[in-house]
């Protein structure tokens, strides 16, 4: 049955008197993800199992709010939960390129570092005002004079061995020489010359048996000076080590139930004893001269390997950690290892390895953007292995593409986080397919959709959303047909009188720029007006290419008629989408029709600017002719289909219907009125199908048709699914209320075959003949007509 549709059915209005609160000032505050009860209940479930691989995918399209209200949810959930604990990095002093981790209770990790920073300061002083001491001294005196006197002793000995042999001990630049005496005195080279052989020889003998003594003597004396050092060495450690002890010992006590600080407390107790040369200052020269380099920091050399880098610090945390990485490259995910200069080489240690998202959300949650994450090298691939393992491993992004560099490799930290990748429904799929991982790392997923239903408790969540948005960032307050209108707005974003858009960036700009407006004007509140101007700027920002369109229609560029009948001629519309804007375009679509086996061609297919969903639409209409009208006859047509002054690619089945009641008035030769555009698709029985953008359609060609002129005869007709899709704007509203513009809802192709042609389609008999004087008619005698003259013509051929 033919619908002209009300303007009732036009928009689905909300009354100013049905919302409970004069502003949105009194409105509630928003404490909740509204309209998105199933992701919710997904992502409750998702963060409650703690099992491996239950990590989150939040799927949805951009400006649904979903990382503003992911980010809320979370931090709510992790305000429950115990606060992780500190990492902090230490030098292994066994491989210092293989730093150790130590956790720590929450808050401790910065105590420890100023605790290890007091301990080396305090023990630096106080082995220093040790050995600087009076009873410091008198040990090492006491220590060291017996093995002067040994040594003495032993020096002695030899002198008299030697004297006794008639040698002399004499100490020279190149060591001792043992020279002979004659008389008492040195015996000169020319005189030993001149000596019998038998003396010389005799000399030479006592020579030889004094220099293995003395050999021997040197030998014991080294030995003595070895256990001299050795004994010295000794002393200096018992005296650091109790220097120092009370220190260590209070910091041991301290950190009593956290094995690896003790054992690190060891280390460095043990290290600073082997090192008690450079600790006493012996070394201040050289750290002097080190510290004086580019970039150099002013803490000594000495005493870095003593400190801790601290790498997660939670003590301002309260709960679990809720972590959105924007960036998520790979050093920004898994910390990087730094270099400094130093005397024109870069170097590094342990205290230049920093933190990363992971090590941030490490005990929590982390949210990442999905497309972010495969767009930089290498951080896909990290992550996912770093969740497989549980662990995360800084790496040195050179070792990753092959650079063979020496650098650290800190130990591996446990992970034990929640990681939530927003994305699209198309990455999703996509990851699905290709990645085999994905799904056994990522495996709940938490759908954002769209829209949410217009009912009396959503509307008022979107009174509680503006009331929100005002008082967070400042801006005017909503009166109550402002709030009303609002809600209005909602279901012209979602194209439907009984949904809501929840794409909240959209919903909240338009809040912001009525805002501006309303302070423009110095009003209190933001009013309808403000409202309408919001919209009205943004489509005038937006609509340039629309506007020079709708310029060449009415200047007779681009071919349309509103007005008037033709055979074989339609008024299809399109939608045109420019990013941010989109709008109506009527499109002239014309059917030639001749004797010929080709059946139906699409001109667009042909010339390769048809898709694939516009070509099946095409092959439909073949379809429907063939269940229509070939029941006791071939089809045998040339039929070719266009759309006229189309000059790029043409998509979707949205202009099937409209092609349809082109070819079927080609083939009845019968006109169809121009004033009124079509659109829906169809199916091979006839039936019209929904569409989208039936509000752009409509108000496309209603434009048109306002610029050149509105007649009374005017109108769109549209699928009657789409009767619940219309939130129309005012001015088309206001033209059908006063006659001027006609919307029809039609469920099959005879019911617009009759509004467009002012014929009755007609049906078929029970003889199988349609009615006579009926449109059906014309085109079943036209299609007999053409297989009969067909069949005559290959006759005479052959």
């Amino acid at each position: 049955m033919i619908q002209e549709l009300s303007v009732e059915l036009l928009y689905h209005r909300c009354d100013p008197e049905s919302i409970p609160i004069p502003s949105s000032q009194t409105s509630g505050r928003l404490k909740a993800i509204i309209g998105q009860d199933r992701a919710v209940k997904a992502m409750k479930f998702g963060l409650g199992i703690q099992s491996k691989g239950f990590n989150l995918y939040v799927s949805g399209l951009p400006g649904t709010g979903r990382t503003t209200a992911i980010k809320q949810f979370l931090e709510e959930i992790a305000s429950t939960q115990p606060t992780p604990p500190d990492w902090c990095y230490v030098n292994n002093f066994n491989d210092p390129s293989r730093p150790n981790a130590i956790l720590l209770p929450p808050g401790r990790a910065v105590e420890f570092q100023k605790d290890m920073e007091r301990l080396v300061r305090e023990a630096v002083k106080e082995i220093r005002s040790a050995f600087e001491g009076e009873q410091y001294a008198a040990l090492k005196e006491e220590t060291l004079r017996s093995f002067q006197q040994q040594k003495q002793t032993l020096l002695e000995n030899i002198n008299q061995f030697a004297r006794q042999e008639g040698f002399l001990i004499q100490p020279t630049p190149v060591g001792l020489l043992t020279i002979p005496l004659l008389d008492g005195k040195p015996l000169e080279e020319a005189e030993f010359l001149r000596l019998p052989d038998e003396q010389k020889e005799a000399i030479l003998a006592r020579q030889k048996k004094v220099q293995e003594a003395l050999e021997a003597t040197l030998r014991q004396a080294r030995n003595a000076d070895r256990a001299a050092a050795e004994a010295l060495q000794q002393l200096d450690q018992r005296v650091a080590s109790f220097a120092m002890q009370r220190l260590i010992e209070e910091l041991k006590e301290k950190y009593h139930s956290v094995a690896e600080v003790n054992e690190f407390i060891d280390q460095v107790q043990k290290d600073m004893l082997e090192n008690l040369a450079l600790i006493r200052g012996e070394g201040e020269g050289e750290e002097d001269s080190q510290a004086s380099a580019p970039n150099k920091r002013s803490r000594p050399t000495l005493l870095r390997k003593y400190s801790v880098n601290v790498l997660v610090d939670n003590a301002g945390l309260s709960g679990a950690p809720v972590v959105l990485e924007m960036n998520p490259t790979l050093p920004n995910l898994f910390g990087k290892i730094e270099q400094e200069a130093q005397f024109g080489t870069l170097v590094t240690d342990f205290t230049l390895i920093r933190q990363g998202s992971l090590h941030r959300a490490n005990g929590g949650y982390l949210v990442l953007p999905f497309q972010q994450v495969l767009a930089n090298p290498f951080a896909w691939d990290s992550l996912k292995r770093a969740l497989e393992n549980q662990e995360i491993v800084i790496e040195e992004l050179g070792e990753r593409i092959g650079f063979a560099t020496r650098s650290l490799r800190p130990e591996p930290i446990p992970l034990n986080v929640k990681v939530i990748l927003i994305g699209t429904p198309y990455l999703f799929l996509l990851a699905q397919e290709l990645d085999d991982q994905f799904a056994e790392l990522f495996k709940v997923k938490a759908d954002f959709d769209t829209v949410m239903e217009r009912n009396e408790q959503r509307i008022e969540d979107y009174l509680a959303f503006v009331g929100t948005l005002c008082e967070n960032e400042g801006l005017l307050h909503l009166d109550r047909p402002a709030l009303a209108r609002f809600v209005e707005i909602g279901s012209r974003l979602a194209e439907d009188q009984r949904k809501l858009s929840v794409r909240f960036r959209e919903l909240s700009d338009i809040l912001r720029e009525a805002h501006y407006y309303a302070q423009q004007d110095g009003a209190t509140h933001i009013q309808v007006a403000h409202l309408e101007q919001a919209l009205e700027e943004q489509r005038l920002r937006s609509n340039l290419v629309q506007e020079r369109i709708y310029e060449m229609i009415r200047r007779g560029t681009l071919k349309i008629e509103v007005s008037g009948q033709r055979v074989g001629q339609v008024n299809g519309l399109s939608v045109i989408s420019l990013g941010d804007y989109s709008f109506g375009q009527p499109n002239r679509i014309t059917v030639s029709v001749g004797l010929g086996r080709e059946g139906l061609i699409d001109i667009e297919r042909e010339a390769k600017l048809g898709g694939p969903i516009h070509t099946k639409g095409v092959l439909i209409l073949s379809g429907y002719l063939t269940e229509k009208f070939a029941h006791d006859k071939p089809l045998t047509l040339s039929a070719r289909l266009v759309f006229e002054q189309s000059y790029s690619g043409v998509e979707g089945d949205s202009a099937s219907s409209a092609e349809l009641y082109a070819l079927l008035s080609a083939l009845a030769d019968v006109p169809l009125r121009q004033g009124i555009a079509v659109t829906g698709s169809v199916n091979q029985k006839g039936e019209i199908q929904a569409i989208g953008g039936v509000n752009e359609k409509i108000e496309g060609f209603f434009d048109v048709c306002s610029a050149m002129g509105l007649t009374g005869e005017q109108g769109v007709i549209i699928p009657a699914g789409n009767v619940e899709n219309l939130m129309l704007k005012a001015a088309v509203r206001q033209a059908v209320q006063e006659g001027k513009f006609h919307i029809w809802a039609v469920n099959t192709v005879e019911e617009g075959i009759e509004i467009l042609s002012g014929m009755p389609a007609g049906k078929r008999s029970v003889d199988g003949q349609f009615e006579e004087n009926t449109f059906f008619a014309r085109v079943d005698a036209r299609l007999r007509q053409m297989a009969e003259q067909l069949q005559k013509f290959g006759a005479k051929s052959d």
